[in-house]
């Protein structure tokens, strides 16, 4: 833990330390609510939070558990619901590629991947020296996770007195935070995905319920994809011909 000591670390502790922290910890609050009505214990819900670190996953979890699903099935669909962390992990790589640590070090620091560090990753990453990028990204990921299990006990304890409209709208608030900074990132191939993601999604999921969330992702991700390609070709055309000129 010796990057506790490095100034970066401290920066991202601080950074997290405001919004992004209290965003997190309102979404579990939701959670916590969530698995209270469940029949979840407080512990379990809490080790949910810090094992699983990822919100669709944790109400995969809970839908299951409340459904009776077995052990096996519960641990297949929350593992579906986070594959989105595999890309998003291959996607800091580059940045990192330079850390020399073990693979047990790397794989635990793969369990600190979520949406809100990883967006705030893809902004500051680019312009940030090598040597500060892990120190920062722990202290910023770690105050994200103390937020989010405050949040999941202070949800648990106060399940029976919050509305359930409430206790949902509280889940949403953690991807409409992470969509706006990552809107902040201000990368052309994101900001499309997103948008054809939000225009894309509402009419899928009239389609099919259980299949309109994957394939908007599919599609949106797919699209944009295609599209950032054809115009990065077109550029790239555009200053031959300037240059020939």
């Amino acid at each position: 833990m010796e990057f506790m000591h490095n100034p970066a670390f401290r920066r991202g502790w601080r950074e997290a330390f405001g919004m992004p922290a209290l965003v997190l910890s309102a979404s579990m609050v939701g959670f916590g609510s969530l698995a209270r009505e469940s029949g979840i214990h407080l512990i379990h819900t809490v080790l949910a939070t810090i094992g699983i670190y990822g919100l669709p996953g944790q109400i995969v979890m809970v839908e299951m558990i409340a459904s009776g699903a077995p052990l096996f099935a519960i641990a297949v669909g929350v593992g579906i619901a986070n594959a989105r962390f595999l890309p998003m992990t291959l996607a800091l790589s580059p940045y990192i590629n330079q850390w020399k640590a073990g693979w047990i070090r790397k794989l635990a620091f793969s369990h600190f991947v979520t949406l809100t560090p990883w967006a705030a990753a893809l902004r500051y990453f680019p312009e940030m020296p090598n040597e500060e990028r892990i120190p920062y990204y722990m202290g910023y990921s770690l105050m994200c996770m103390s937020g989010a299990t405050i949040g999941t006990a202070l949800g648990h304890y106060l399940a029976a007195e919050l509305p359930r409209p409430v206790v949902i709208s509280l889940v949403f608030l953690s991807p409409a935070f992470f969509s706006m900074v990552f809107a902040d990132v201000r990368h052309r191939l994101g900001m499309m995905a997103v948008m054809l993601g939000a225009g894309l999604g509402p009419v899928l999921y009239d389609l099919s319920a259980d299949w309109g969330l994957p394939a908007t992702g599919l599609i949106a991700g797919t699209a944009a994809f295609a599209i950032e390609k054809m115009l990065l070709r077109r550029e790239e055309n555009d200053e031959q011909d300037g240059a020939g000129t």
